[in-house]
């Protein structure tokens, strides 16, 4: 057995860790300058094997710690292997490591590099040979000129010490000591034994004395047991009563939150249904302001048709006189008719107005020339008739005349041939007077009625062609009326059309209305489960973020991922404000934005940058009782890791027991999915490392259902919003 290998480190002058190695098995000579260490080398062996250093003060510890320049040393050690082949160390392996450790307020032993007492090491190192009562395998530096120059006396003691008998006499001195220590301890018990027996009589009257006591301790006990077992069974019974009361106040106090559940759900389904009544309201307001306009656009309309109608009537009345026929008549009114849906569509074309115009001149002409043909015509007719009369009066003097001739005859007439010649001439010539004038007259008329007729044939002429202009001119405003009566109805048709955008429009305003507000409640109640901090930095990233261009911000973790309803609580208490953490793909995104979030004083968050984070695999339980949580969670496999850091150690059990088992037997944390309530609901949580927690949890102030109304409603107003804007783009389109 020699040493093999020797360790220092912050021993002395020995800062760093030093090696020394290797030794002879016979010998070795350490040779070296003055303040080299050499010392300072057998002072650390003798550290490690000998007494030399045994109940140091902190003064004395900290001696034995280096000290120079640089940074203190708290702690130093010595190790020595040894080699072991012939099994001086009854240990059974080939190499030995003894340690010692050293610090202010340590002083440690090792042995193979495991934790050993200070008496293990000291029997060690004696079944070795190394003897407390022989401290001369070690001489120390001076030992021997200390021996060289000591007297008879030390010499004599320093040979007991070799030898060995100097331990002999101690232990005579100690067997002595001890013997003493016997006598007295002897005389003691022999007083001790006299006195035993004079306390035994007095013992022995006692015992009578405590059988007496015992028997009546033992009746009053029975007493006392028969009044605590009927005071017990009465407090029993009140207990029972006491429970039996509680039980029934549970019931109904589960009975009246039940009710007050159910009658919450009424207030919320009837505050919905007042919305939406108001918002029918709104809508019937605004279409009864709609029809109230479209009403007085009729009326107007209306009254505009019956001017016009009644203007043609008088037109036509105008027109049927004279000599115009019944044909004539009916296409001026079918005209008539045609004129006033005419006079509907006026405004839609400017051709049209133009005919419109045309055909009013045609007509005006028309009935100028037959007014003139009215006035011509009478006329006519009265000459044609006195000249009819005329002749009539000629023949009827003619035929007097020739009468008058027959009854006189001539001499009876004139008395003389000279009155009866005077009075022919005269009368010849009266004669001749009237027929010249009637003659002149006759060809007047002639001359006149060739005139009239002419005329006549002329204005018959134009009045055909005007005729014939007027039917082209009815063709051409049958084709207007059609073209006009389509657009007519395709105004009519975008006129409803933008009548119901206008009705859907209102309403899409009503409901993105109603979206908005309950989105900003549910947002309201949101920002109310997280402190002041947090919901100011969560609203302040996204815009930093589009400030700032970065495309490698994902949201907060609720964002991210969707649950069922069943396991929606387990979750919420398993991630915690976890929740809100925001999920970025590196640390220099999150330096970035946190950056401009302390510039700017906007809230703090916590940022889980992916690049940084590394997912481990997790052994979960082989059993239907025991489902790992990640798994009931559906998020996009890219932010896996963000996942894994949260709830990757989780699992979801029956009830506590099982939770408990699997969370000592697999080190996981375990939630319970029990529950009596839909509101109310208890989760037990075991934790890994032993912690459990758990109790009442009110799912009414839930995250997760404050998240997810967030998200609806903002779904809800995004649709609306995008709705009502492509109405509008239609409306604008359309006018």
């Amino acid at each position: 057995m020699h040493i093999k290998q020797i360790i220092i480190q912050g021993f002395k002058s020995y800062k760093d860790q030093t090696i020394i190695e290797p030794f002879s098995p016979t010998h070795n000579v350490i040779v070296g300058r003055n303040g080299s260490g050499k010392s300072n080398f057998f002072a650390a062996i003798r550290f490690v094997l000998s007494d030399a250093y045994t109940n140091m003060g902190r003064e004395e510890r900290q001696a034995l710690l280096h000290e120079g320049t640089g940074p203190a040393t708290m702690s130093a050690y010595v190790e020595i292997v040894f080699d072991n082949n012939d099994n001086r160390f009854p240990t059974g392996k080939d190499e030995v490591v003894l340690r010692r450790s050293i610090g202010l307020k340590k002083d440690e032993y090792s042995l193979d590099k495991k934790t050993a007492t200070k008496a293990d090491v000291m029997n060690l190192l004696e079944s070795a040979g190394f003897s407390r009562s022989n401290p001369y395998y070690i001489v120390p530096q001076g030992r021997i000129t200390s021996l060289t120059n000591a007297k008879d006396n030390e010499r004599l003691q320093l040979l007991k010490e070799v030898a060995g008998t100097r331990v002999y006499e101690q232990r005579r001195q100690e067997s002595l000591k001890i013997m003493e220590e016997t006598d007295s301890k002897r005389h003691k018990i022999e007083e001790l034994l006299a006195y035993i027996e004079e306390r035994l009589a007095e013992l022995e009257e006692e015992k009578e004395e405590l059988r007496n006591y015992q028997e009546l301790d033992r009746e009053r006990r029975s007493l006392e047991y028969t009044i605590y077992h009927r005071e017990q069974t009465e407090a029993s019974d009140r207990l029972e009563e006491l429970e039996e009361s509680r039980r029934r106040e549970v019931d109904g106090s589960n009975q009246r939150r039940q009710e007050f559940i159910n009658r919450e759900r009424v207030i919320n389904e009837m505050e919905d249904q007042m919305r939406d009544l108001e918002q029918r309201m709104g809508l019937l307001a605004m279409e009864k302001e709609q029809l109230l306009e479209d009403r007085e656009e009729q009326v107007k309309a209306r009254a505009q048709i019956e001017l016009i109608i009644k203007d043609l009537e008088e037109s036509q009345a105008q027109s049927g006189m004279g000599r115009v026929s019944g044909r004539d008549r009916d296409e001026c009114e079918e005209r008539g008719r045609k004129r006033v849906i005419g006079g509907l569509g006026r405004w839609l074309h400017e051709d049209f107005k133009r005919y419109l115009a045309e055909l009013e001149t045609i007509e005006a002409d028309i009935a100028a020339k037959e007014k003139e043909l009215e006035q011509v015509v009478p006329q006519y007719e009265t000459e044609l008739a006195q000249e009819s009369e005329l002749n009539e009066q000629l023949a009827d003097s003619e035929q007097q005349r020739q009468s008058l001739y027959a009854k006189q005859g001539r001499n009876a007439q004139f008395r003389t041939r000279q009155q009866r010649d005077d009075w022919l001439n005269k009368e010849i010539g009266e004669i001749k007077k009237t027929v010249d004038a009637q003659s002149k007259q006759v060809k007047e008329l002639e001359k006149e009625k060739t005139t009239l007729s002419a005329r006549l044939g002329q204005i018959a002429e134009e009045l055909q062609a005007t005729r014939e202009q007027l039917g082209n001119r009815k063709s051409s405003l049958d084709e207007m009326e059609g073209e006009s009566n389509q657009l007519k109805e395709k105004k009519e048709e975008l006129m409803d059309k933008r009548k119901e955008y206008w009705r859907e429009d209102a309403k899409l305003d009503s409901t993105v209305k109603s979206c908005r507000e309950e989105m900003q409640k549910a947002e309201r109640v949101l920002t109310s489960t997280m402190d002041k901090n947090t919901s100011s930095g969560l609203s302040a990233i996204n815009r930093i973020a589009q400030r700032l261009k970065l495309t490698g911000v994902y949201g907060p973790l609720y964002d991210l991922f969707d649950v069922e309803d069943r396991y929606r609580t387990c979750v919420e208490i398993t991630a915690g404000q976890s929740l809100f953490h925001v999920v970025v793909d590196s640390d220099d995104t999150a330096t970035r934005l946190l950056e401009v979030m302390n510039k700017e004083k906007v809230g703090r968050v916590t940022f889980v940058p992916l690049n940084r984070l590394r997912s481990r695999e997790v052994q979960y339980p082989n059993a239907n009782d025991a489902v790992p949580m990640i798994k009931k969670l559906n998020f996009d496999p890219m932010f896996s890791k963000a996942f894994d850091q949260v709830f990757n150690k989780t699992i979801i059990c029956p009830n506590l027991d099982v939770a408990s088992t699997y969370a000592r037997s697999h080190n996981l944390n375990s939630i319970t999915l029990e529950g009596t309530d839909r509101r109310w609901l208890m989760r037990d949580r075991v934790d890994r490392k032993g912690a459990l927690t758990g109790g009442f949890h009110d799912v009414r102030l839930s995250r997760l259902e404050a998240i997810k109304a967030v998200k609806t409603w903002k779904k809800k107003y995004e649709t609306q919003e995008k709705r009502a804007a492509e109405i509008r783009k239609e409306m604008i389109h359309i006018l």
